[in-house]
This record gives C-alpha cells, structure tokens and sequence, in this order.
C-alpha cells in the first residue's frame, strides 16, 4: 500500500503563501456544499497556535527522546500528543519493559540510560541482567510524571490533547501541521518535523510513501492488551503446579472448540506457574485487525477486554491461589506494534538484524530478534519459537541507521519509531521502545545540529552527529 498525497485543503493552503499567518479565530461553521461524493469545504485561514524550530509530533518514547535531545542542543521544541499524557505506548498500553543488552553487556545506553536512572523508584532492573535482552520493568504509572520532568527540564513545549490532523507543505517543505484545538484548527509551525505518531500520519498525509504490512496478504502484527492483576496468592499458586498444567490444557481444548478466545501459549503458562509481582504486565491476549481503521479498532480493543475478562473468570473458578484475582489495571490502548513504515533513505530488513550488519550511518545499536506476532490474531509469535535463524549470537548487535528514518521526498521532515523504514521483518525487531529512543535521540539531536549549520538533515556531517551522541553516553561501535 503506498500513501495518498496531500490532500487538496492541503494544497490551497499552501499555495495561499501567507494564509497561516496569526489572526483572529473565524467564527461561526464552515459553510460547505455537498454532492453524492462527499463535501467541498472552501479555504480558509488558519491560525497559529504556536510555532518552533522542531515540532516533534507524538509523545512516546521515541518522541520523548527525540524532543528532549533537540531542545537541549539548542533548539526551539514543540511536542504534540494526542492522548492527555506523555508516554505513549509505554504507559497508555502498559508496555513496561525494556531491552538494552545484547545478553553480554547493556549497549543501548545515553537517553534510555536517563530514563532508566531518572525513574528511581518506578524502574526495576531484572534479576538476569544484563545475560538477556530484557533487563528493565517500570511502574508505567510513575513514568509519566518523569517522563514530563524530563521534557519540562529540556524546555520543551508540550501540548497534549492535540494530534497532528493535516500537514501543510509549501513546496517540497513541510510548513506546518494542523491541530483540531477546543477553539478550532489552528497551525503549528516548524522549521523540522519528526513524525513520531507510531502510525506515520504526518509522514503519510504529506505524501511519502509507505508500506502496510507483510507483502503475501497486508497482515500487519497482532495487537495485545496488556493487563496487571492484584488478589494473587502466591504460595499457594506455588504449591499447585499439576493444576496449572490442567487448567492450561482446559484453556487450549477450549479455544479448539470454538468456546474461548485465542491466547498467547507460552505466557499464558508461564502466568499460571508463577505468580506475577503486581508491576507486571500480562502479555498474552491478542487480537488481529487495522489499526488505522477507526471503527475497527473500537471493535477489538472492546473484543480485547472481553477476553481478558474471561481469561481473569476461568482462573478464580479452576486455579488454587487466584480465587480472589481481579484486574488492577488494563492498557488504556492496545499495544499496537505495527502500521506504516515509512519509506526512507535506508530499509531496515531481517538480514541486516540477524547478521547484525553496520552501517556508516550509524546512532545506535538494536539486538532484538526478528519477532513476528501472528497477524491473524492465534497469539502465536516467533519470540516463542527460538529459531537460530530469527536471532543474533550472543553479544552482537546491528546497526540502527539514520538513514532508516529520513527520506527522498520532504528535506525537512523524519520519522521515529516504530513507522521508520522497514521491512515486516526488520520492523518486528526494531519496533521495541528502547531501539525507537535510540532513533528519537539520533534525529532529535541531528535536527537541532543542522538547524545550527544551516543544512537539511540529510546534509548535515553524520561524523559530526556521531561524535555528539558518544559525548551524550549513546553506545555507539564498530561504525564502518
């Protein structure tokens, strides 16, 4: 699937030239006409919210990182988020781990080190670190008040509530995104743009092109709603491992015939063996679907819920120790793993991850394995497999690039995330929070370097970038 081009309100603004210039809000509805097609609404001015060097738009992780590390290079920053906190997937989906180690040594270090010791009290390192790749828990909770810290030390402007609706080009630049503000559209300006939505949707409503999903059928990954329980009775729990294997294999014949959800095997197991500590999230209902798909998506974040509950109700009827289990907390979003990924400069593909390939272009490192979650919804991932093929030896990474989330259409404009450019494959392993703030610490501080050299991102001495992110703490070897 390639993305649409700009829309023709997106052309009339821009070819009005000085049609978002601050004025007075217009009053009363836009008066339009209409035919079997849909409707034709005339143009109008927009006015400026606000307007910065850098215009960062999505408040995860990746977004996080990137508008922290630009304002502290010096730029002007504003974040624009759509839900009413930062954080994004990370606390709104209670997706509350992170990767930094390639099983022998941390090597994703600089901001999610920050972020790791600026959480205190609400970040748990794990027992096996750094021997997996899997060496961090947080209070999903508590991290949104650092991470907000964080941006409000940096100096950055943040505006939540507000998603980034149309992006306005003049030319082959982007000028400007607009918002949908309780008072009406308004335009927030930018000399550079970062599209750290997750879904691409500044990206893709200026018109570069993008890829959906895997190419034998358009399957993006399965979602999952992560939940945290509370009422477990952990000696118990212990003491009956036979009923744990019996009550699996009454969840497993279930779903066989038809009478229960889809569950993902393995954790669901695990769960019923092992008592979680309560800052632990559940990681085992999925779901398939479009996430850029509305109506969809209220379908089975619903259908989602349902599920959990009836995971929750099986497990207080059938399993010693969880009779008075009840669900603490459930994602305020599912987590969404994939959508568009942007094509770039650079495509990020499974046997640059599995051969942990370098690139001169390099900010950071990733090691995660090429982790595929069924897009048909089973639950089923290659996490689980363990497949030589899907994963890197022990004590080697590859390369995060650049390149990977700039592109040939917009000079001004990069991604980062989980929407830079990737194949399915490459996505499934780069997609995890800790490599996504490896990009946003890469752009954010290359958009402020630039900015300061008077050059486009693709133009600005990637050396010089380099060396920046070394004296920021960023892991960063080998670069060919």
């Amino acid at each position: 699937m390639n993305a649409n081009r700009p829309s023709r309100r997106n052309f009339l603004l821009a070819a009005a030239g000085g049609s978002l210039g601050a004025v007075a809000a217009a009053t009363g509805p836009l008066q339009a006409t209409e035919d079997s097609d849909g409707l034709t609404v005339p143009e109008r001015r927009v006015p400026v919210l606000a307007e910065a060097d850098v215009v960062v738009c999505g408040g995860g992780p990746a977004g996080i990182s990137a508008a922290c590390c630009a304002a502290r290079h010096g730029a002007k920053v504003i974040l624009l988020e759509r839900w009413p906190s930062v954080g994004g997937m990370a606390v709104n989906a209670l997706v509350n781990i992170w990767h930094t180690s390639d099983r022998v040594r941390q090597v994703i270090l600089g901001f999610t080190q920050e972020a790791i010791e600026r959480g205190g009290r609400f970040v748990r390192k794990l027992d096996h670190y750094p021997k997996r790749y899997e060496t961090h828990e947080f209070d999903s909770t508590g991290m949104r008040v650092v991470f907000q810290r964080m941006l409000d030390e940096a100096g950055v402007r943040t505006f939540c509530n507000l998603a980034a609706v149309e992006s306005v080009r003049i030319g082959e630049r982007l000028a400007a995104v607009l918002v949908d503000t309780k008072t009406g559209r308004r335009a927030v300006r930018g000399k550079i743009f970062i599209d750290a939505t997750g879904d691409g949707d500044v990206a893709a409503n200026a018109g570069v092109p993008f890829d959906f999903g895997r190419k034998s059928d358009g399957g993006v990954q399965g979602m999952t709603m992560m939940y945290r329980l509370r009422g477990l009775n952990a000696a118990e729990i212990k003491q009956h491992p036979q009923d744990a294997e019996r009550v699996f294999q009454l969840m497993k014949n279930s779903r066989d015939e038809g009478n229960f959800p889809q569950f993902l095997e393995a954790a669901a197991l695990s769960y019923l063996k092992s008592p979680r500590d309560p800052i632990v999230s559940y990681n085992m209902c999925p779901v398939a679907g479009n996430p850029l798909d509305e109506e969809e998506l209220t379908r089975i974040s619903h259908q989602a819920r349902e599920q959990v509950y009836r995971y929750v109700d099986l497990w207080r009827e059938q399993m010693p120790g969880f009779e008075e289990a009840h669900v603490e907390q459930m994602g305020f979003s599912l987590g969404i793993r994939e959508s568009r990924r942007v094509r770039g400069l650079k495509t990020l593909d499974a046997q640059m991850v599995v051969q942990a390939e370098k690139h001169s272009d390099a900010i950071g490192h990733g090691f995660w394995m090429i982790d595929i979650h069924d897009p048909k919804g089973s639950g089923h991932t290659t996490w689980v497999d363990q497949k030589k093929e899907h994963s890197l030896p022990e004590g080697q990474s590859y390369h995060i690039p650049l390149g990977m989330c700039l592109n040939a259409t917009i000079p001004n404009l990069a991604v980062v995330g989980r929407c830079a450019s990737s194949t399915h494959e490459g996505h499934s392993s780069v997609r995890v929070q800790t490599h996504c703030m490896v990009m946003g610490q890469g752009v954010g501080t290359c958009a402020a370097l630039s900015l300061a050299a008077g050059v486009d991102l693709a133009e600005f001495d990637v050396q010089k970038l380099q060396t920046q992110l070394r004296k920021d703490g960023v892991y960063l070897e080998d670069v060919p």
